[in-house]
């Protein structure tokens, strides 16, 4: 039986239809009758979070794995604040997260009841659609405005591209009534979009014609169950050959060269590696060097891929923006690669070739620098560690010093809240992506120590598995802070601005029945990693790993110093 509400019942009927099969619910009387449907129905499986900062990113994490919708789903009032973190991270990353809030009708609003606070704009523009529908349906008009919210909403997680909505859901007393036999048969609205294949061929074009192009690819993860993946990857090639090719791990379209900020330092003020055309695809890149080089290269074209229009003026000199999806200038690319039987001559190779010269040597740096007892250290074995693993795995880095090593050392593909870079939710991100995950598909979290202690609460959740292994690098402060120039001369620098701390991990693991390992040397960090890996068990495990933060600093510091650059 469902609830004897129809604005609900109309809800979850339509959520259904727009194939939501995950339902992240927190606690709540409010939000009970939703729970309720969710649950009822039998298609959506339900995933109970306590603390709502975490179910949010925990949903996040889920939306990633799965790239389908998730829904959240909050109680009124402040629990729906709690959700805004994780609502701001899905909207850079483009994840298609659901946030369904109950709330109070609205003449309680304001009016000193309890749990009350106007909530249909709590989110602002970090929402592709805000609703709140309509708390009585008592005739035609009325169904068909609440039809119609819904499918706006559901609609607008996908177009023009992947994002986070709100749908608010007031509802009346009585709240417990659950007496109608079955859901209502809503209209499904469906949208039709025309591929952008033919805008690809044009960005295509216009790199074969350039002297010294450039493709720069930010954070981006490809949807291979919608596209061939062989022809993506086959114009990969095919523009890697075309000009210079840079991306970080933070996409799974960089088999190599990614040692973007390494390149960077070598690069310098040199004026004969700006390029005279930009073709920048995907999201946020990791590297400031980066983006501080792209906005040098001010008389250069800038073309700006992006699928939903909007202008994100990265190099701050963008000439178009390119209403395509790096997919479609792939697929557009591997065509063009069928069909040319030559190199173009606008290419200038020597230009190229000067640039493969720096990322080769960069690279070969990365490996032949070895790096002593140090966070950095961590990483590399863990990722050495990782080329052996046969199994299936995800990695999950955490914002700050632990997404620029994995840039280093990171073998892979791996995934990080990059679309606002805050430090809040990576572990319950990974919780969430390691849940949707089967049993021997391991997902691998490495996050630094703010981090960790600020969403402990990820490890409190009913939902936890075996295939969740967590390196936490704890070295009693926010290590990047000391690496930040001028910042270094400050007071205030350690206890007042880096988080100077005493914590460890052991405790939480305990409550929470996690597997803890702690190791304070190389030999104790290289034996821990091999068992966080290998060892077979029903619950996550932590492996901590203590460093100095003024050796990490001063370690990562000398990697860079010790970059030299080529002989051209």
């Amino acid at each position: 039986m469902f609830v004897n509400s129809e604005n609900v019942n109309i809800l979850t009927s339509l959520l259904l239809q727009h194939g939501v099969r995950e339902a992240v619910v927190c606690p709540g009387s409010r939000n009970a009758p939703i729970v309720h449907n969710l649950n009822a129905c039998g298609e959506i499986r339900c995933w109970p979070v306590t603390d709502e900062r975490s179910a949010g990113f925990f949903a996040l994490g889920m939306a990633q794995a799965t790239r389908q919708p998730v829904v959240v789903c909050v109680t009124s009032g402040t629990a729906v604040l709690n959700l805004a973190p994780a609502v701001a991270e899905a909207f850079y990353q483009h994840v298609p997260l659901v946030v369904v809030s109950a709330d109070r009708p609205g003449p309680w609003i304001g009016q000193l009841d309890g749990q009350t606070l106007p909530q249909q704009h709590v989110f602002g523009p970090l929402v592709r659609k805000a609703v709140a529908l309509p708390v009585a349906v008592d005739n035609d008009t009325d169904r068909w405005h609440c039809n119609r919210l819904v499918n706006e909403a559901m609609l607008a997680t996908s177009f023009p591209v992947a994002g986070p909505v709100h749908i608010n859901v007031p509802i009346a007393e009585p709240l417990f009534r659950f007496d109608v036999d079955r859901l209502p048969d809503e209209r499904v609205i469906r949208r039709m979009a025309s591929g952008a294949l033919e805008t690809g061929r044009m960005v295509v074009r216009r790199i074969m014609e350039a002297e010294r192009p450039m493709v720069v690819v930010g954070q981006h993860y490809c949807d291979y169950s919608r596209i061939d993946k062989a022809a993506c990857l086959k114009g990969v090639t095919f523009l890697r050959q075309q000009g210079v090719w840079l991306s970080e791990r933070l996409t799974d379209l960089s088999d190599h060269s990614w040692h973007v900020d390494e390149a960077m330092a070598v690069v310098g003020e040199d004026a004969s590696f700006l390029p005279d055309l930009v073709v920048y695809m995907g999201e946020t890149v990791v590297s400031k060097r980066l983006r501080q080089f792209l906005r040098r290269a001010q008389h250069a074209e800038v073309m700006m891929v992006t699928a939903d229009g909007e202008v994100s003026d990265v190099t701050m000199h963008a000439t178009q923006v390119v209403v395509a999806s790096p997919e479609d200038v792939l697929l557009a690319a591997a065509e063009a690669s069928d069909s040319l039987e030559s190199s173009p001559t606008g290419n200038d190779m020597a230009f190229r070739e000067q640039w493969d010269s720096v990322l080769r040597n960069v690279a070969q740096h990365a490996d032949d620098y070895m790096p002593p007892f140090s966070q950095m250290a961590a990483v590399r074995y863990l990722e050495e560690q990782l080329e052996d693993l046969e199994l299936d795995y995800d990695v999950h880095y955490a914002n700050s010093m632990a997404v620029r090593l994995a840039n280093i050392y990171a073998g892979h593909p791996v995934w990080c809240n990059r679309g606002v870079n805050g430090i809040d939710g990576s572990v319950s991100t990974a919780v969430g992506f390691a849940a949707a995950k089967s049993d021997d598909h391991m997902v691998v979290c490495v996050t630094g120590d703010l981090s960790f202690f600020y969403d402990q609460n990820a490890l409190w959740n009913q939902n936890l598995k075996g295939n969740l292994r967590v390196v936490l690098l704890n070295n009693g402060r926010g290590g990047i802070f000391g690496s930040l120039p001028g910042l270094r001369d400050s007071d205030a620098l350690h206890r007042f601005v880096g988080g100077d701390h005493a914590t460890h991990a052991e405790g939480i693991c305990m409550q929470n029945d996690i597997g803890y390992i702690r190791a304070t040397d190389t030999d104790a960090m290289k034996v821990g990693m091999v068992r966080l890996l290998t060892e077979r068990t029903r619950r996550p495990m932590v492996l901590e790993v203590v460093t100095d933060a003024d050796t990490d600093n001063a370690v990562v510091g000398a990697y860079y110093k010790t970059l030299t650059t080529p002989t051209l």
